[in-house]
């Protein structure tokens, strides 16, 4: 746990970094105005936005499941920052045939922060990140990780978007089990995000996420389809692929989760 407090330190330190050459430029562009274009007027998107996911299954049969998940993200979009804060869990019970009682087979729980902050080309950036996890059943107990570096948007358009970013960091991961390794160290953390939007209002999302490291990798594959079902209501299929180069025991190294939800834009 003193590992994973010092990620966070690390963390903030990086981020007063950052505000401090967010203060030097403001200075040479009080100087320089011309040079520094603004990135945002008067007509643009809403600076801060929030939406939330809900998604329950429920299945009988052979076995009884039943499953819930929810999930809120914020976009809050500034003149030199561009940031996203995300909260996801999922939630799952299972009961089969051979079984007197329901059994918790899933439980996740992740936190995370990613703030961009733009240069003098709005489109390039220096991205800053940190994610706490806590999910019962991968064989770790509570993991986390830190990760600054380059970020680039490219494709960016009414109906179009292609965001990717690369980065060294550090992910702290230790088992449940002390008998297996101690995979925490440092990693290389790269993303890439690919958007698109149809004029009825639904919407493809493609989400490749990984952080590879000496002695564990772990990768996340996320695609999702939403369509307004009415006004800031949507319907939304995922699909989720995890991978997990080093799981523990019993442990599958890829574990997928198909879920359909419904999405609600409160602002």
């Amino acid at each position: 746990m003193n590992q994973f407090l010092s990620l966070i330190l690390t963390f903030l330190l990086l981020l007063g970094w950052a505000t401090n050459v967010d203060a030097k430029r403001k200075n040479i562009g009080s100087l320089y105005a011309a040079d520094f274009p603004t990135h945002r007027n008067a007509d643009s998107e809403p600076d801060f936005s929030l939406e939330g996911e809900i998604g329950i299954i429920s299945a009988s049969g052979n076995s009884d499941t039943t499953s819930l998940s929810g999930n809120l993200v914020a976009d809050h979009e500034m003149l030199n920052w561009s940031n996203r804060y995300t909260i996801e869990s999922n939630y799952t019970r299972t009961r089969s045939d051979s079984q007197e009682r329901s059994v918790t087979s899933a439980q996740r729980f992740n936190l995370s922060l990613e703030a961009d902050y733009k240069l003098l080309d709005p489109d390039k950036r220096v991205f800053l990140f940190a994610d706490y996890e806590d999910n019962r059943f991968d064989g770790f107990d509570k993991q986390g990780s830190v990760a600054a570096g380059w970020a680039r948007i490219k494709l960016q358009s009414e109906s179009t978007s292609f965001r990717y970013s690369i980065g060294p960091g550090y992910n702290y991961a230790k088992p449940i089990d002390e008998e297996d390794e101690d995979t925490s160290g440092v990693i290389i953390r790269g993303t890439a995000e690919f958007i698109y939007q149809w004029s009825s209002g639904a919407r493809l999302r493609q989400l490749l996420t990984t952080a590879a490291g000496k002695v564990l990798t772990q990768s996340r594959s996320e695609t999702s389809l939403s369509t307004k079902v009415i006004d800031d209501l949507s319907m939304q299929l995922s699909f989720i692929v995890a991978h997990n180069s080093s799981p523990g025991t019993d442990i599958a190294a890829v574990d997928t989760r198909t879920s359909v939800s419904l999405v609600y834009q409160f602002f």
